[in-house]
């Protein structure tokens, strides 16, 4: 307990640190002189600034399909059934979370209420009037003080758990009662995937650990090449026909055999200094269409890779950590800077690119950063480090209405059910 708790003040104290260095690498020179050909851009330094892009092109996307999906291996949500006209119906309160500076968690929505957790790692389950159904903590009282941080999966009756500080365990959904429990060596930093009898998860020190989801058992795990220094960010997986994928702190994209746990392919994204610079070093989830894989970072580079062999497709030079949307042939991404991109699937060729930050004075613009965004029917909800949720026409690109959410950072939206949900800390926020 002595080590980990070491190990957890070493992530706070990394957490306040401050490492700046950018790098830009492109695969395909030839490609992204084509790609990028009729785009205006500013380069100061090492930083690349993109202009507006075909931003008075009208598109029609009211015949795009639109899913209801809750759960997705492939973390392939797309446009979502949600055309609420921004009314707060409903606020599910909880404890506020403590030395955190991002809301990068995803509640459980079950049975038309939904699932989160508060400062001390009590699970709450809540009802569809926000009302608390069931309250239950599964820690011990020097555990709740090292403030664990959860990340859920919800199988059948049965919710899975993984933590900030290295625990593991099951519970049953209805009750809140505890299955079974179990601990790794190392805290856990990313979503959790499952297939058929077996959970996925990815600890700090670059592991992905296969479970078995009735005992808690490990049936193998497979260790990636670790960094120096603590990432900022969260590890992406998703499940692909027979192949789970995922990322690490140095930018490894590694797709390994669901029943072997051998790597089938590995793919390096970044050289051998991001070692040392992986807290400043981000990435976007995963995102997958069966065939290609999605992500892009902090470091310019939006990517297409073949799933099965883990080539690379194309390289655009797209500056986001947010991650990227799929809707049918079209890719949907907000950069760094504000910029919404609209490419092409298959090619990595952009359609437009808009300025979603235009009404932003200059000196306040340089403050603000995006969260995250939601697409429903024709529009888009994206949440801003100040507290903002804007409203995009998606046909136009154009900004039509402002939500003032909180005070400061907010999660990024998630739709279900017909309803738009928003994290802030101390409450989950619900829009008609």
């Amino acid at each position: 307990m002595i080590k980990l708790i070491i190990f957890i003040l070493s992530i706070f104290i990394l957490s306040h640190c401050s490492i700046n260095e950018k790098t830009t690498i492109w695969k395909d020179k030839e490609k992204k002189k084509e790609i990028q050909k009729d785009i205006r851009e500013i380069t100061s330094k090492d930083k690349k600034i993109v202009a507006e892009f075909n931003h008075e092109l009208k598109l029609d996307l009211s015949k795009i399909n639109v899913n209801n999906k809750i759960v997705d291996n492939k973390n392939n949500y797309g446009s979502q059934n949600y055309i609420g006209e921004i009314i707060k119906v409903g606020r599910y309160k909880f404890s506020k979370l403590e030395n955190v500076k991002q809301l990068n968690f995803k509640p459980i929505f079950f049975n038309n209420g939904l699932i989160f957790f508060d400062k001390k790692g009590s699970i709450i389950r809540y009802k569809d009037n926000q009302k608390i159904l069931w309250k239950i903590n599964h820690y011990s009282k020097s555990e709740r003080k090292l403030k664990p941080k959860l990340n859920f999966f919800l199988d059948d009756e049965n919710l899975l758990v993984t933590d900030s500080i290295a625990k593991y365990y099951s519970i049953n959904v209805s009750t809140g009662k505890l299955n079974w429990s179990k601990s790794n060596l190392y805290p856990f930093n990313s979503e959790i995937k499952k297939s058929k009898n077996k959970f996925f998860v990815v600890d700090y020190k670059n592991t992905l650990k296969c479970y078995n989801i009735n005992d808690g058992s490990e049936c193998w795990s497979l260790q990636t090449e670790d960094s120096f220094t603590l990432s900022n960010s969260k590890f992406s997986v998703i499940i692909v026909d027979d192949l789970v994928v995922f990322n690490n702190s140095i930018g490894d994209i590694t797709a390994v055999n669901i029943e072997t746990g051998l790597i089938t392919w590995q793919l390096p994204t970044q050289n051998s200094n991001i070692i040392n610079q992986t807290y400043s070093f981000k990435t976007s989830k995963l995102v997958s269409d069966g065939k290609s894989i999605f992500f892009s970072n902090n470091k310019n580079e939006f990517y297409s890779v073949d799933v099965k062999t883990g080539t690379t497709n194309w390289i655009n030079e797209i500056n986001s950590n947010l991650t990227p949307i799929i809707s049918e042939n079209l890719l949907f991404t907000v950069s760094n800077e504000g910029y919404l991109h609209i490419l092409e699937k298959d090619n990595g060729n952009i359609i437009r690119i808009t300025d979603l930050f235009l009404d932003y004075k200059i000196k306040k613009r340089k403050n603000v950063k995006p969260i995250g965004f939601a697409m429903g029917n024709t529009k888009l909800y994206l949440t801003n480090t100040d507290g903002k949720m804007l409203v995009v026409d998606l046909n136009l690109g154009k900004v039509i209405s402002i939500e003032k959410v909180a005070r400061n950072f907010t999660s990024r939206p998630f739709i279900s059910n017909k309803n738009l949900f928003v994290i802030t800390n101390g409450s989950i926020i619900q829009y008609n």
